[in-house]
């Protein structure tokens, strides 16, 4: 059980919007938001991981029912994943606006 509830976390901090925009390279996170075509022009470093879950929901939808169904399944996940990346974001804060101040925000186009 200690075994799966670690593999659980390990997989949701994978996909966490911290972690990937503050561990992960900053192309990573550009690439990632590309990807999914959204339509944020930057990310702050400031509760970034925030941030960066609020720009994948604020992506087209796509065409057809399959896409529809896929957005909306994927909301709750993506809620669940802004409550952690709100955490670790409170966490990490100085060392964001650290970054925040050096580096400036994370350009997406």
């Amino acid at each position: 059980m200690r075994f799966q509830a670690m593999v659980l976390a390990a997989l949701t901090l994978a996909g966490c919007g911290t972690v990937q925009t503050v561990v992960r390279s900053d192309q990573a996170a550009v690439d990632s938001l590309k990807e999914q075509k959204s339509y944020c022009g930057a990310v702050p470093r400031i509760y970034s991981g925030l941030a960066y879950d609020f720009c994948s929901l604020h992506a087209p939808l796509g065409k057809g029912v399959d896409a529809d169904d896929y957005k909306n399944a994927a909301i709750p996940v993506v809620l669940i994943d802004a409550v952690v990346s709100g955490a670790l974001d409170t966490l990490l804060l100085p060392y964001t606006v650290y970054k925040q101040q050096t580096d400036g925000s994370i350009v997406i186009n």
